[in-house]
């Protein structure tokens, strides 16, 4: 059995937490308010579009980097 890295782990936490927020902010839209008590788009939404948008992004991201950090290392053993 190989050990996994580090890095794996951490873009796997990484997008993990992401697509926690992303659907987070797509079933939930006004958690930012509830939880900060801010309200930074006064309602219009467009800063929870902007978390949507993002969070994806970054789940994406970091998946496609853990899965090629797990093809390095199953190459490496």
């Amino acid at each position: 059995m190989h050990k996994l890295s580090g890095r794996f782990w951490l873009e796997t936490g990484l997008a993990a937490l992401s697509a926690v927020l992303f659907l987070a902010t797509l079933l939930w839209r006004d958690w930012i308010e509830i939880v900060f008590r801010v309200d930074p788009d006064h309602g219009n939404g467009s800063v929870e579009w902007l978390i949507v948008a993002v969070t994806l992004v970054a789940a994406v991201t970091c998946s496609l980097l853990a899965g090629r950090e797990y093809r390095r290392i199953q190459e490496a053993t």
